[in-house]
């Protein structure tokens, strides 16, 4: 185990923060704003607007994890299926938001896109028009009748009703595709895997949990990767938020995918969101934070924050490489990070001890995911909160009486 910590700051000339103090970081100052009301699950009933997030990934990529850790920090009780509906449903609801799976947009059922040779993936199969069109009126608080495709029989299933919720998010292959459902989007999320740390976790998903042969999942690989290239993996260009995942840099020519290395891009200048910044705000900062404060393991922990360029746009990076031995340690890591979105100091590691048994909880995958939680939660606050002002230039007796 080592014992020292080490750090390398380049302090860069520019996108300094002017309020920077003395000791070269802002304190991180409580959030005093609301969290999404859990009173009647819908954000027409509660007066609210609602907000949409999206999040893009491939199949077997962790939405689904992203989205178990996204209820638990908006709070309102776990999310589920509608009750009484369709038990086959791919909607989650909670009192604090609702999960829309876009497969339930697919525009062909599985024998459908057999017989015309495309693959779930491709625009041909899928109904933007439908999905643009109830996105925008469950954003304009107005329910929906939404189809259901179903995963077990590969059918399109009679559809189910939707009600406009405080936070909404479209899950699935395509959120970002389409120009028009993308205008619709407050926030955007995109789950990007490398080609070598997806397949490890295909295989330990579809084999462990669906029973598919190892040549049935690379055929599926292989089958899909086309299309993925053509229109699934665009869209991380336009995401707010990109977690990257790749193989460790710390092992030498490691084979094994145990160990990874993510990278949380958060573009700049979004309304609503402030990235994430590690010891002082513009500057590229090397860290590896072993030693008394943090137990580490071969072949231990190493984070990386700065500047940098993301398909043309301005980013900053947030680094880490290697993983936790001891989930209750990483206090340590997260009193060094600000612009986190919390409500009292700990937050962060409080949720990351809450949710130990969830995969990537001792790397970065479940450690930025669930930094983007509190960032989405804090977004939503600042969205309500401005709705719900007075109008500057209404007179002092309209202001009162609002």
């Amino acid at each position: 185990m080592s014992v020292c910590t080490v750090y390398t700051i380049h302090y860069s000339p520019f996108r300094r923060n002017p309020c920077l103090s003395a000791g070269g970081r802002i304190p991180v100052t409580p959030s005093c704003s609301a969290s999404p009301s859990p009173d009647s699950g819908g954000g027409g009933a509660a007066g609210n607007k609602t907000v949409v997030i999206g999040v893009a990934a491939d199949s077997g990529c962790g939405k689904s994890t992203f989205m178990r850790r996204l209820t638990s920090v908006l709070g309102g009780g776990a999310a589920a299926a509608p009750r009484g509906g369709n038990p086959d449903s791919n909607t989650l609801v909670s009192e604090a938001m609702t999960v829309i799976c876009l497969d339930d947009y697919h525009s062909l059922d599985r024998k459908g896109r057999k017989e015309k040779g495309v693959t779930a993936l491709h625009p041909a199969a899928n109904d933007f028009d439908l999905m643009y069109d109830q996105i925008k009126a469950l954003k304009g608080g107005n329910p929906v009748e939404k189809p259901i495709y179903n995963h077990v029989t590969g059918l399109l299933d009679p559809p189910e009703p939707i009600l406009p919720p405080n936070i909404l998010v479209i899950e699935g292959l395509h959120p970002m595709f389409d120009a028009r459902v993308r205008e619709l989007l407050d926030f955007s999320i995109y789950l990007d895997i490398s080609n070598e740390v997806k397949f490890a976790w295909k295989i330990q998903r579809d084999m462990a949990e669906r029973g598919h042969s190892l040549e049935s999942i690379k055929a599926s690989i292989q089958a899909r990767k086309p299309d993925f290239d053509a229109y699934i993996d665009p869209q991380k260009q336009h995401a707010d938020v990109v977690i990257e995942v790749l193989p460790t840099l710390l092992i030498p020519d490691d084979n094994e995918g145990n160990v990874l290395r993510v990278r949380l891009i958060m573009k700049e200048e979004v309304r609503h969101f402030s990235p994430v910044y590690l010891f002082d705000e513009g500057s590229t900062i090397s860290w590896i934070p072993c030693g008394r404060k943090l137990t580490c393991s071969y072949p231990g922990i190493k984070f990386f924050y700065g500047p940098d360029t993301y398909f043309g746009h301005e980013v900053s990076v947030l680094e880490m490489d290697g993983q936790f031995d001891r989930l209750d340690e990483l206090i340590y890591v997260e009193s060094h990070l600000s612009n986190m979105s919390t409500k009292f100091y700990g937050e962060v590691t409080q949720q990351m001890l809450k949710h130990a048994d969830f995969p990537g909880s001792k790397n970065g995958t479940g450690f930025f995911q669930t930094i983007v939680a509190f960032k989405i939660r804090d977004l939503y606050d600042q969205i309500t909160i401005n709705a719900n002002k007075p109008s500057s230039s209404a007179s002092p007796v309209v202001q009162a009486m609002a």
